[in-house]
C-alpha cells in the first residue's frame, strides 16, 4: 500500500512540475494502518458507520472487504456508493493537508459509510501524515493561484482538529490557518 501511495504522489508531483519535492515529502511520511469493523445493521435498518466527514490527514488508501458502504460526495452534492471492481481494489483519497500543500488545487474527498444488509463490514486503511512543516511549492503560486496556505506543521494541525467538533467542518484547514469562525458556521 505504501508503494501505491508513493506512485500516486509521484504522478501528482510530475503533473504539477514539482518533482524535485517528491523525495523530501515521501521521506517525511508517517504511515498508520487502521482497521475498522462496522456492525451489521438491524433488519430493515440503514446503519451509519461513519457520518459525513473529510479526513484531516494528507491522504488515505482504503480497502473494503466484501461489504460495500463507502459513499463519496460528488462536486454537485450527490452521493455515490463506491463499488470496487474487484476484491483486490483500493481507493486513494486526498485529504485536507494535500489541499493546503497544493494551494487549493487538490480537493479533499467528502465521504461517509452507510450500510444495509445482513453482513458485518471490514475495512483496512493506510493513513499518511507528515513529520515536517508542509508548505506550498513556489511553482504552485501564481496570479491565478495566489498563496492561500502558510507553512504548517502537519502533526500539530492534526492535533488541533482531532476531537474538536467546532473544527470538524468542510472548511477545517481554512479555519486552522485563518481562525475564521464565520467560515465554520
Amino acid at each position: 500500500m505504501m508503494n501505491l501511495f508513493q506512485t500516486v504522489v509521484k504522478m501528482v508531483f510530475q503533473n504539477y512540475g514539482v518533482d524535485k519535492y517528491y523525495d523530501s515529502l515521501v521521506g517525511s511520511t508517517r504511515y498508520v494502518t487502521a482497521c475498522a469493523k462496522y456492525k451489521k445493521p438491524e433488519k430493515n435498518e440503514i446503519y451509519v458507520g461513519i457520518g459525513i466527514n473529510t479526513d484531516k490527514i494528507f491522504s488515505t488508501i482504503l480497502h473494503q472487504k466484501d461489504v460495500n458502504g463507502l459513499e463519496i460526495q460528488t462536486k454537485d452534492g450527490q452521493w455515490i456508493l463506491h463499488k470496487p471492481p474487484s476484491h483486490s481494489s483500493f481507493i486513494y483519497s486526498a485529504s485536507y493537508a494535500f489541499k493546503a500543500w497544493s494551494n487549493g488545487r487538490i480537493h479533499p474527498c467528502c465521504h461517509r459509510v452507510k450500510m444495509s444488509g445482513n453482513n458485518t463490514r471490514f475495512s483496512l486503511g493506510l493513513l499518511m501524515f507528515h513529520k515536517v512543516v508542509l508548505q506550498v511549492p513556489d511553482e504552485l503560486i501564481d496570479e491565478e493561484h495566489p498563496l492561500r496556505y502558510k507553512p504548517f506543521n502537519h502533526l500539530e494541525y492534526r492535533k488541533s482538529v482531532t476531537g474538536n467538533a467546532a473544527k470538524r467542518t468542510h472548511y477545517a484547514i481554512e479555519a486552522h490557518f485563518f481562525n475564521c469562525k464565520s467560515i465554520c458556521s
